[in-house]
């Protein structure tokens, strides 16, 4: 298949001033908004299944536009299934890892050929910008590539070993897939977040039972699209869409699944896995989410860390288990760093995502939009409100969810610093220390992502060894917490937001979804 013409972007890029790339997004976006509000099937065993009733999603940027209605799964469906990747997984193992591979590879064509249609469908039915939902698109695509081509590297994980001295002695390790992985996947990266997990799950060997955010089930009908037309077999891959007190419970409680990927809030992320094994060990891959710091020490460029901190803090509305929610800033350069920052916050253009001109379109819904206020009015009462806070209801934006980018001055012991609120909001504190300045950092639940801003070589390296995440960055304008890209930066966090120590977007990923076995052959 050949791919069409298309811009790499990722979410590093600081500018899209290519013509092109706006002229053939809005094209795309034109051919998204014609599948608007159309019915979708659950896919089981190959075939489109209704559920039991349908749900509604409809677009945080304008509530009056239906997305789509989707059928609601039962527990029998999810039962079924489960029961059709049991009986495709066998014969998509001994298909080989390469004709796996090879078919997984035209799926990851198909989604960079229909970029702009899918970024445009994301737009709209999450409220990315079309800067964040391209580069989105190009992730999935880029992560299905990447795995791939890890798997290749290691030989599909096949090693000799040594033997005693005994030459009719072969020994050897391989790895094994599971059987059916179940994925659930978030909103807020509806295609990049399924399309890792599901892919390698499936290049792995394994079937798949995947289960979307219902709010981001058009993304993940996407999904389906590509594998389904790329020649993914029946069963192999089975989308159940619906709550999760019923298809969300049945997909963790059912014995059919013999390994799960979640990537969602800690207390949910961490019930599951204190829960997913009963009657034996079971893989349980639990993504979580990040308190993320970034430390600016007197040493540091300060513009670049204002730049950084402001994309971090407010990319896709602070909606990143990677965004950077709290800033720790030596005292001798606060009131400079915090006055770069307000000013570069309040340049951003807050609105209707899909026209170039936006930075920040809406939050997720009225749930974010209450945390956002929550939040606003505490740092009212014990703090300063340095910009924003505020709630946005004039003309248009009064049918969405539409908050302002706020930064805040608050006391670094205050609850705001340490609990996670998924909205674009970041709260500063003075430090004395870059020693302080790290312990505060590593006082969190989480370890996902920080950065530091710092001229100082020795600053750099002491950040470097003590900081405790799983994705660090140094001096980054382009976001001072996030960005990962596939085969780039590992992504992955430590303590409360990662259950395995081993990153997506990176080189182990793949082998999580294997189990290893050792072969002794005698001749």
């Amino acid at each position: 298949m050949s791919a069409a013409p298309r811009i790499k972007i990722t979410y590093a890029t600081l500018r899209a001033d290519n013509e092109e790339l706006h002229a053939l997004y809005e094209a795309g976006l034109e051919k998204a908004k014609g599948r608007l509000g159309a019915y979708h099937r659950n896919y089981i065993g190959g075939k489109e299944r209704d559920g039991e009733g349908t749900f509604e999603v409809r677009s945080p940027i304008d509530r009056d536009i239906l997305v789509g209605t989707f059928a609601k799964a039962t527990r029998d469906d999810v039962k079924d299934a489960i029961a059709a990747a049991r009986k495709a997984q066998p014969a998509w193992f001994r298909l080989g890892w390469e004709k796996r591979l090879s078919i997984l590879a035209d799926a990851a064509e198909l989604i960079s050929e229909r970029q702009m249609e899918y970024g445009g469908l994301m737009a709209i039915e999450v409220g990315k910008t079309r800067i964040e939902a391209l580069g989105e698109v190009e992730e999935a695509a880029d992560l299905i590539r990447y795995y791939s081509k890890t798997a290749r590297d290691n030989n599909f994980y096949e090693h000799p070993m040594d033997n005693l001295g005994d030459s009719s002695v072969r020994t050897k390790s391989i790895l094994r897939p599971h059987g059916v992985f179940a994925v659930i996947s978030p909103f807020n990266f509806p295609m990049a977040l399924s399309a890792g997990p599901t892919s390698a799950a499936m290049m792995a060997g394994n079937t798949v039972v995947f289960k979307p955010a219902s709010i981001a089930s058009m993304s993940a009908v996407a999904l389906m699209e590509c594998y389904r037309d790329a020649g993914v077999p029946e069963g192999v891959f089975n989308l159940v869409m619906g709550p999760g007190e019923s298809v969300g419970d049945e997909i963790q409680t059912n014995p059919g699944i013999d390994g799960i990927v979640f990537t969602g809030s800690y207390e949910v992320g961490i019930d599951l896995f204190r829960k997913f094994s009963t009657v034996y060990p079971r893989p349980c891959i639990v993504e979580m989410g990040g308190k993320n710091p970034a430390i600016v020490t007197r040493t540091a460029d300060l513009d670049e860390a204002a730049e950084g901190i402001m994309r971090s803090a407010f990319g896709f509305g602070g909606q990143k288990c990677s965004a950077n929610s709290r800033v720790y800033v030596d005292r001798e350069v606060h009131d400079e760093l915090v006055k770069l920052l307000v000013a570069k916050t309040e340049k951003l253009v807050v609105g209707d995502p899909l026209p170039r001109t936006a930075f920040m379109g809406p939050v997720i819904d009225q749930r974010a939009v209450d945390r956002h206020q929550q939040a606003v009015a505490e740092a009212r009462r014990d703090g300063t409100v340095f910009t924003g806070g505020e709630h946005l209801t004039e003309g248009a934006l009064a049918r969405g969810f539409y908050v302002e980018p706020t930064v805040v001055g608050l006391p670094s012991s205050h609850r705001l610093f340490t609990d996670e609120l998924f909205a674009p909001f970041t709260a500063v504190a003075a430090v004395d220390s870059l020693d302080e300045a790290i312990q505060l950092s590593n006082a969190s639940a989480y370890g996902l992502t920080a950065g530091v801003f710092a001229e100082d070589p020795a600053e750099v390296t002491k950040f470097l060894e003590e900081i405790q995440a799983g994705a660090v960055y140094v001096n980054r304008r382009a976001g001072a917490t996030t960005g990962a890209w596939p085969g780039v930066q590992a992504f992955g966090g430590w303590k409360g937001s990662g259950s395995t120590g081993k990153s997506a977007l990176s080189m182990y990923y793949v082998a999580q979804f294997l189990r290893e076995q050792s072969h002794t052959i005698v001749d």
